[in-house]
């Protein structure tokens, strides 16, 4: 009795998870979707508060991926250096893709990093406070011998910044069910300072300046925040 019980709740999840899984099939890419054009280049701009565009990138940002491989994982990547009144830099790096299923999930900074020979001093979780909210996001402090180098990154998913694995699921699993294909982004920044708290204030301050440069539509893309709140 008890082995026709267990055949039967086997066969019920069977079926279950097969009719889920033509039902939550996405067909549509996100960027398609009410005719939305999300372009990286175009969306952010080269100057903002006391921030502007630093045309010769001497500074080298961190990178562990061949190109081939970039071109495989992110359908749009944008690199900058950013440079305030006080000669403070910024280094901006962006990883958009519009088909983060499967293999194709963005990578952490705490891998990519220690793949270029940095050593990772700290990791932790923070709360980015902007006047449109808080976006959920990690500080992880690096060097690789004389370069220090702090970073702020987050990941979003659609239009959510996630802050685990399992709301990057769930995330994933509401737009498969509304027949669209999650799409990623990876924003980062970072600077060269071993002054860590003075790196961390000021690229919260360069992320909040950035934003409030952006309209409603392009934050939420790039934060998962909305309107002023």
């Amino acid at each position: 009795m008890k082995l026709l019980v267990l055949a039967s709740f086997v066969a019920g999840l069977m079926a279950a998870s097969s009719i889920a899984g033509i039902v939550a099939r996405p067909d549509k890419k996100v960027q398609t979707v009410a005719g939305q054009k999300f372009e990286l280049k175009q969306i952010v701009p080269t100057q903002f508060g006391d921030w502007r565009l630093l045309p010769d990138q001497t500074v080298q940002v961190v990178n562990p991926q061949t190109r081939e491989l970039i071109d495989s994982l992110y359908s749009q990547t944008l690199t900058r250096t950013y440079v305030n009144t006080a000669g403070y830099r910024i280094m901006l790096s962006l990883a958009y893709g519009d088909d983060q299923r499967g293999g194709l999930a963005l990578h952490k900074p705490e891998v990519c990093y220690p793949a270029q020979g940095f050593t990772v001093l700290s990791n932790q979780e923070i709360a980015i406070g902007t006047k449109f909210g808080e976006i959920p996001a990690r500080q992880i402090n690096t060097a690789m011998g004389r370069r220090t180098e702090p970073l702020t990154y987050w990941f979003t998913v659609g239009n959510t910044a996630i802050k685990s694995h399992f709301q990057q699921r769930m995330v994933q699993l509401q737009l498969g069910l509304s027949g669209e294909i999650p799409d990623g982004l990876l924003f980062r920044v970072s600077s060269i300072d071993d002054q860590t708290a003075r790196a961390f204030k000021t690229q919260q301050a360069f992320v909040s300046d950035l934003l409030g440069a952006v309209g409603q539509l392009d934050r939420t893309r790039l934060s998962g925040l909305g309107k002023p709140i």
